[in-house]
C-alpha cells in the first residue's frame, strides 16, 4: 500500500498595481478564437454611447480558457449558494451583435 502525499494548491504573491486595482466595467464580452489562441474583448455600452467600446482585451490558450471556464463555474456555484439563484430575464437566443435578434435594414 502506497503512501500518496495529497497535493497541495501552490502560494504565490500577486502583484497587483494601484492602476489596475480598481477594475474597469464591462457589460459585454466578445470571445473568438483560433486553433491556438482565445480571445475576449471585454467591452462597455451605455446609453448616449453610439458603438461599445472595447475597454480591455485578454488573449489566452485553449488550456486556459477552460481553466477560466471551470473557475468561474465553481465562484457562480458558491455565489449562489450564499446569494440565491441569479436569474436571466427573459434570456434570448444568443446573437453575435449586443443588440438582440431581429431583422435590421439598413
Amino acid at each position: 500500500m502506497e503512501n500518496k502525499e495529497q497535493e497541495q494548491p501552490v502560494q504565490f504573491q500577486l502583484d497587483l498595481k494601484p492602476e489596475i486595482a480598481s477594475g474597469v466595467y464591462s457589460n459585454l464580452v466578445l470571445i473568438s478564437h483560433s486553433h491556438s489562441d482565445f480571445v475576449l474583448d471585454f467591452a462597455r455600452i451605455l446609453p448616449g454611447m453610439p458603438k461599445p467600446e472595447v475597454c480591455s482585451r485578454v488573449i489566452m490558450a485553449p488550456e486556459h480558457a477552460k481553466r477560466l471556464l471551470m473557475a468561474l463555474q465553481e465562484n457562480l456555484f458558491n455565489y449562489e449558494r450564499e446569494f440565491g439563484k441569479i436569474e436571466l430575464p427573459n434570456q434570448e437566443p444568443r446573437t453575435i451583435a449586443p443588440f438582440g435578434p431581429g431583422g435590421g435594414e439598413a
